[in-house]
């Protein structure tokens, strides 16, 4: 190879080089393991010895012309400004809109109903879904003959040695909190529940639930009446009725079962004197309350001595009133939905009017 002839090119190249890609490629052809340059100095040794101190300097001449020429033109070339690339996409075309996410029905409800009673003091508390009998059942008073106790009522887990339940009601919660903390407290409990029902338009084998209680001295079912007329107003609106009719829950005495006034037909909201009773045929027809005029919400009612027995209060000292509602009944009479499937089915055309 001619050392002259070798320079006259690199000259030539050097010239035309104009980003770092193509000055890479130069490098690696002159003095890659294999290039050029590599390629001199290998030949040294077939020279004759008098001709080979002469080409090794010719070589390290040349070497040092590549690098300096390298150094000057990657100085060139970072300080040149850098050109936009080229785009492909036209930038003033619409782009793709991303739907953006919002909160389930059963959850808004949910935080509606916790928020309210944030206002009147009571404290959130969640539990465990996965229970214990006696927090499920024995602590609350249900008995062991109770038909809520039987396999056919109750989903019944074998972990171990240990016998567990799915809680069938968010009430367990009570009884931790009261094992745990000392009155007075106002706490309301929502979370998941399970009951082994057939799944139809009202029912299902996984639901919510709210459990609030109130415990401290003095404590009357008055008491209970004005919390829950509160919530009533605050989620149905200032008109709406409420009544409470006698019950049995082994976990309150009295208990009563708690109705509103129909939020479809609002024959019980306004009532007109001059219709001495007589049902109007908005309320005869109505699908929802079925011509009663009175919707069930909820159950309540004074806590028994026994469930204090079972945590260790004094029944003489204290009294308290609890409650539970199935978030899913609220969600349906609030929205105006017939079946309770819509909730869990995922169809996007029915969770986007929320």
């Amino acid at each position: 190879m001619d050392i002259e002839a070798i320079k006259t090119q690199i000259d030539s190249e050097i010239q035309n080089i104009n980003s770092p890609e193509e000055l890479e490629d130069f490098r690696v052809r002159f003095l890659g393991r294999k290039g050029i340059i590599a390629q001199l100095t290998s030949t040294i040794p077939s020279l004759p010895q008098e001709e080979r101190a002469a080409f090794g300097q010719g070589v390290n001449a040349l070497k040092n012309k590549i690098l300096s020429l390298i150094n000057e033109k990657q100085k060139l070339i970072t300080a040149r400004p850098i050109q936009p690339a080229v785009t492909l996409c036209d930038i003033s075309m619409p782009g793709i809109v991303q739907d953006l996410g919002h909160l389930h029905p059963i959850t808004k409800v949910i935080d509606e109903i916790c928020t309210i009673f944030n206002r009147m003091g009571f404290s959130v508390v969640e539990g465990p879904e996965i229970e214990t009998e006696y927090n499920n059942f024995t602590g609350l008073n249900i008995p062991l003959e109770h038909p809520s106790r039987d396999v056919f009522d109750t989903f019944y887990l074998k972990l171990g040695d240990r016998s567990l339940l799915l809680r069938s009601h968010t009430s367990p919660v009570q009884i931790r909190v009261m094992k745990s903390r000392k009155a007075p407290l106002a706490v309301v409990v929502p979370g998941r529940v399970y009951r082994p029902d057939a799944v139809d338009a009202s029912h299902s084998f996984m639901f919510h639930q709210i459990e609030g209680f109130m415990v401290d001295e003095n404590i009357r079912f008055s008491d209970l009446k004005g919390v829950l007329e509160a919530l009533v107003k605050a989620v149905f609106g200032k008109d709406i009725r409420m009544r409470f009719r006698p019950h049995f829950f082994p976990f309150t005495e009295p208990s009563a079962e708690v109705d509103i006034s129909c939020i479809i037909c609002k024959s019980n909201q306004k009532p007109d004197p001059s219709s001495m009773g007589a049902p109007s045929d908005q309320k005869r027809h109505c699908s929802v309350c079925g011509g009663k005029g009175w919707l069930e919400i909820l159950g309540s009612g004074m806590i028994h001595p026994n469930v204090f027995k079972h945590v260790g209060y004094d029944f003489k000292k204290y009294t308290g009133f609890a409650f539970g509602m199935g978030i899913e009944r609220i969600a349906m009479l609030k929205y105006g939905i017939d079946d309770i499937r819509l909730f869990f089915e995922n169809d996007l055309r029915f969770l986007g009017q929320f």
